[in-house]
């Protein structure tokens, strides 16, 4: 596995990941499949940003300040403080629960 990696200068705003996967069909028979994925990055990243907006808004609902930790660990290439994906992911999905949870008994 390999990670993406910084700004490539002469890509501009252009990501290109190469896939091969090698296996055995039925009889033993082996198979390999090559792919060339050519994307623009920005717009890519759309998603991402949204669900970012959306979890400084629960922030902001709830009277939260500061630096989302699991959030940022998250969603973010750089962010205050790292964690492996899965624990960003359960403690994104915790502030989503525990935010929403709070805003749905208050009204």
């Amino acid at each position: 596995h390999v990670g993406p990696s910084d700004y490539v200068p002469w890509q501009n705003d252009n990501k290109l990941c190469f896939i091969r996967m090698e296996g055995h069909l039925f009889g033993d028979v082996p198979m390999d499949i090559e792919l060339r994925l050519s994307v623009e990055d920005s717009p890519n990243s759309a998603g991402v940003v949204i669900d970012m907006i959306r979890c400084c808004k629960l922030a902001l609902d709830n009277g939260i300040g500061g630096i989302l930790e699991g959030p940022s660990a998250y969603f973010c290439k750089h962010p205050p403080v790292q964690y492996t994906d899965d624990i960003a992911y359960q403690m994104t999905e915790t502030f989503i629960r525990s935010t929403t949870l709070k805003l749905a008994v208050a009204k």
